[in-house]
């Protein structure tokens, strides 16, 4: 098993070990030097790590998506964890366990598909069932739906994300249906399901997260219409209305157009899923910062961008702070013992104390 994780690192510890290169840039010094700069992931998070004397000597041994074997140690900078670097070794992929290095769901993979198709398959509108199970159905589909990622790196960027967010998505959308009478329950459901559908593609996961060629060019909403079209080709009887929300909330859900949405949401389904993305996506990224944030001190977190905003590390917070070690009791010093009497030099003095004491007694 690797040993250790990003996780179980602490300050001033020596550390040998083997981590995924999740980015490397060669900057220079100020006298023009070269040192690298990594970031080094396994699947408990990301460590900084620099490596600033004999960078020369390796940064061309390795590349990013690399597993490499390090030696260094761990210091702080700027209230966090940072990895100086002594040594640096690229090691093949045989020699690894891919589980031990890319973040996943905590949830079972197929045990989430089965969750999933049973939302599909309560859906009672006939075309909209038709319609998912066309999707679903497909080996292609169903491998990369259940291991894709929902993000790169904003929320549930972890193998197995996109489908734990998406069913968290159906279990808000049914309890919002509920409470909402005019809301379509299962227009709803049917739109989270295929809302991000596209990441199955749009996203590379296979070694590292990335984008792939086609979500560089075409984006998710794109690639979900177009996955879409192909399946309703074979249900011609499918009302063009009804595709047209279902391609509409796929377009809309980003919400505003600055957000990368080319449309903003005009019906109530399309809105209801667009604040249940926003509101899901939010509660994943709080979740993850204030779990893996490596701020060694204070109560709150390094600032997420994403969010803009710090975070506030409730139980830490409301634990106040560690209580100051109880001092040591002091040590008694000896008692003095105790002074002679005073010795009284006079000749008076002198028949006296041999009169007072105790005469010895013969035989």
């Amino acid at each position: 098993m690797k040993s250790p994780y990003v996780n179980e690192l602490k300050p001033d510890q020596i550390v040998t070990g083997s981590f995924l290169v999740c980015s490397k840039e060669i900057r220079q010094k100020k006298k023009g030097d070269p040192y690298l700069s990594l970031q080094l992931g396994d699947r408990t998070g990301e460590l900084d790590a620099k490596m600033w004397d004999n960078a020369a000597d390796f940064m061309d041994t390795f590349e990013r998506d690399d597993f490499v074997k390090v030696k260094g140690l761990i210091q702080i900078f700027h209230n966090r964890p940072q990895l100086t670097l002594h040594t640096i070794q690229r090691i093949g992929d045989r020699e690894v366990d891919f589980a031990d290095y890319f973040p996943a769901s905590a949830r079972d993979r197929d045990e989430m598909w089965r969750e999933l198709r049973g939302f599909a398959a309560a859906i009672g509108n006939p075309h909209l069932h038709r319609l998912l199970a066309a999707l679903l159905d497909d080996p292609d589909v169903a491998r990369r739906y259940r291991d894709a990622p929902a993000a790169k790196q904003i929320h549930h960027a972890y193998l197995g994300g996109l489908i734990e967010h998406v069913l968290s998505l159906c279990h808000l959308a049914r309890l919002t249906a509920s409470h909402y009478p005019t809301i379509d329950g299962d227009l709803l459901v049917s739109g989270a399901i295929v809302h991000d559908i596209g990441k199955i593609y749009e996203l590379s996961y296979e070694r590292g997260f990335s984008y792939s060629d086609e979500g560089q060019l075409l984006g998710h909403m794109l690639i979900a219409i177009r996955m879409i079209g192909d399946k309703l080709r074979d249900i011609p009887d499918f009302p063009p209305r009804l595709r047209s929300l279902v391609e509409h909330m796929i377009v809309s859900h980003h919400g505003q157009l600055e957000f990368g949405s080319p449309k903003t949401p005009v019906f109530p389904e399309a809105m209801l899923l667009h604040y249940l993305d926003d509101l899901d996506s939010k509660m994943e990224c709080m979740r993850h910062l204030i779990e893996t944030d490596r701020q060694m001190a204070g109560n709150f977190t390094s600032y997420s961008p994403t969010l803009e905003r710090v975070l506030l590390k409730k139980d830490r917070y409301l634990a106040g702070p560690a209580p100051a070690p109880a001092p040591a009791p002091p040590i008694a010093a000896p008692a003095p013992a105790p002074a002679p009497p005073p010795k009284n030099s006079s000749p008076f003095g002198d028949k006296l104390l041999q009169a007072l004491q105790p005469a010895k007694r013969e035989g």
